[in-house]
């Protein structure tokens, strides 16, 4: 790093203080009505908020929930999946998709992923189904989404449930359907850093039958349809009304927030093209991708790491180990090393570079020129290495 390029200030991963400053006003008017009202449980604010991002979505229901784990595991407890059963999820994803499993007491049966889009793998799901399978969670990962077709025919030749995990995909779109409105159980999380994320914790469900997100409603709320009459056995699993009446005015930001991020997306791939170290990811169709992550691939990750790291660039890793290779599900008896080929090799070489809506075009012009500088330097001999 030379002198000028320490001058320069760092470029965040995430910058949220950027984003603040956007909506500054309607965030603090929104925060003091809610303290102003004394009502923080529940109430107008969560109700207004569920309306709106059900719209949102075009689902005909919404519940806003504590978390994007909690919308998991009561999705999972609202279908029936508890002991016994086994429930198939990708191996690269966050750690809560096979953990809310495990917390109903269910078993996450670890697949594989595809080499392009990184969504669980059909050839790989039909491999590790047995008898005991009774629901799939696909992950709309780093903001793309899932094309459940085959996953869809798949579950209905075999009777099983599909809980969609939208804990990255706010907003992104599928043959004409935005993720949360296909009709099954969608799980969405808002914590700080998603593409629409709250001052905290929280997450919400969407669905389209009224039995299942009714169980959802009762399970979120110590199963009680109304105080002090408590039909099922639940949890304390609610969207508190600070956070929903936050959401309501990021929500209103949300389309344009994540056409910024494709913006941006595409500023990264048209100038990486041709990289020795990085191929710009195949862009798929306008909105079905809201990046909330931009990831690439580089068989010189670590060392693309550091690099950018003494530029003053941040990036991140998502994920570095596969989950079932985790220490956690290594003692619950999962697959070894070798198993699952593909998350093993893409979880050595993914690198996710900076991405957020208030992205400057000078932040863009540093990443993209850091990461050309490092790879003009390596072996222009040795393999590609590919990006999504």
């Amino acid at each position: 790093m030379n002198s000028q390029q320490a001058q320069l200030p760092a470029v965040p991963f995430v910058d949220l203080g950027a984003q603040y400053a956007t909506i500054r006003g309607p965030i603090q008017e929104a925060v003091m009505t809610v303290l102003e009202s004394g009502h923080f449980v529940g109430g107008e604010f969560v109700e207004k908020f569920e309306e709106e991002f059900n719209r949102f979505v075009g689902a005909k229901f919404a519940v806003g929930v504590s978390s994007g784990t909690a919308a998991l595991e009561l999705a999972l407890k609202a279908s029936g999946i508890g002991p016994g059963a086994e429930v198939i999820v990708p191996a690269n994803t966050f750690f809560a998709t096979a953990e809310a499993v495990s917390n109903v007491g269910a078993r996450p049966i670890f697949a594989d992923v595809d080499p392009i889009t990184f969504h669980i793998d059909m050839n790989s799901v039909q491999q590790v189904w047995t008898a005991k399978t009774r629901a799939i969670i696909p992950v709309h990962l780093y903001g793309r989404a899932v094309d459940l077709t085959e996953l869809e025919a798949f579950a209905a030749l075999h009777g099983l449930t599909i809980i969609e995990d939208a804990c990255q995909a706010h907003g992104a779109v599928r043959n004409g359907v935005k993720v949360g409105g296909s009709g099954w159980l969608t799980c969405f999380s808002f914590y700080p850093g998603k593409n629409l994320g709250a001052y905290g914790d929280g997450g919400a469900v969407t669905g389209g039958d009224p039995a299942l997100i009714e169980k959802v409603r009762l399970l979120r709320d110590h199963g009680s349809p109304k105080k002090y009459e408590h039909s099922v056995v639940g949890t304390n699993a609610r969207l508190d009304a600070m956070q929903a009446a936050i959401l309501s005015v990021k929500l209103r930001h949300l389309a344009e927030w994540n056409e910024r991020r494709r913006h941006h997306a595409a500023c990264y791939a048209q100038a990486l093209a041709g990289s020795e170290v990085v191929v710009p990811p195949v862009l798929p169709p306008d909105g079905e991708h809201v990046f909330h992550l931009f990831v690439v691939r580089t068989l010189y990750r670590d060392a693309l790491q550091r690099h950018l790291a003494q530029e003053g660039i941040a990036t991140g890793i998502h994920y570095p180990v596969p989950l079932h290779l985790t220490e956690a599900y290594q003692k619950l008896g999962a697959p070894g090393r070798g198993t699952l080929p593909v998350a093993e090799m893409v979880s050595k070489e993914i690198l996710s570079l900076p991405m957020f809506a208030e992205l400057s075009p000078e932040q863009i012009d540093r990443v993209i020129d850091s990461v050309r500088r490092f790879a003009a330097n390596v072996d222009s001999s040795a393999p590609q290495a590919v990006a999504v």
